[in-house]
Formats: C-alpha cells, structure tokens, sequence
C-alpha cells in the first residue's frame, strides 16, 4: 500500500548535530557562518549527520574538521535538541523526511583560514552575536546561537 510506505517515512528523521563555532578575537567572541548551497541557500552553523554507531561528540568533531578544516578541543554539548523537515526528499537523504540535532559549541583557537567543504558551502563569515543573529537563515539556529552565546558570557 502507498500510503502506508509514505506513513513510515514521516517520522523519520536522518540524526545530526548543529555546531554553533566561534573564536574569541580581542576579548570579543565572533561566530562562524557558512553559506550553504548545497540542497539550499543560506547562511548556517557549521551541521552534519551522525553516522551509524557514531556518538554525538565524535560526529560534531568531525563535521566541525569536514566542513571547515578546523579543529576544536573545546566541543561543549547543550541540552538543546530539534527537528526540522527538509522542503523536500533529497537524493542523498532516501527516506528521511527531515534531520533532527543536538547542539554543540566549539571553539576554534588558531588563526588559520577556514577550509570550506566546497561541495557544501560556497563562502564564510565571522560575525559577532547580533550579525550572526540577523544572517543566520532558520529560526531553531537562532535560538541554538542565543543559548551558545548565554552560556559565553555568563
């Protein structure tokens, strides 16, 4: 039955991990922003999957260093957590109706470039909080930001 088949695959959700990156630059704390083009065009944290068998910290580390070429050995988890549905199913995504995350933030020490996943994101910014607020392009990585940036200048 068709509709049966298209039932399952409303609830699935491809798991993911948001990472919202920053660096401190004079005592001021900056964000990362990449602009993606892949799938969708906007400005995003650092994300990814996680893969099978991967726990959530492992695949932020590793989705922080795929997507920017950085690294962070300060990667802090949140007790945040969401879904969202993707506008449509994507082919490298079969039968996942959207992604759900688990939020972290990692810092990035060193000052060289950011090495973009060029398949991915087309360009980069570091921005402060109220910037990256008003460029981030989906409400849930708004409030991930607010909850990041709470924690960092408490």
């Amino acid at each position: 039955n068709v509709y049966k088949k298209r039932d399952k695959m409303k609830g699935k959700f491809r798991k993911g991990v948001f990472i919202a990156t920053y660096k401190r630059d004079n005592n001021k704390i900056i964000y990362l922003l990449l602009k993606r083009k892949l799938h969708w065009t906007g400005w995003e944290f650092p994300k990814g999957g996680v893969e099978k068998g991967e726990i959530n910290k492992t695949a932020a580390a590793r989705e922080l260093k795929e997507e920017t070429g950085q690294s962070s050995k300060n990667i802090k988890s949140y007790d945040i957590s969401g879904k969202y549905k993707y506008n449509k199913e994507y082919p490298d995504r079969k039968g996942f109706q959207g992604q759900s995350y688990k939020l972290f933030s990692a810092e990035i020490k060193n000052k060289k470039a950011v090495n973009l996943d060029k398949r991915e994101h087309s360009s980069y910014k570091w921005l402060d909080f109220n910037n990256a607020w008003k460029t981030l392009t989906w409400p849930n990585q708004k409030i991930c930001l607010n909850v990041v940036n709470k924690s960092l200048t408490k």
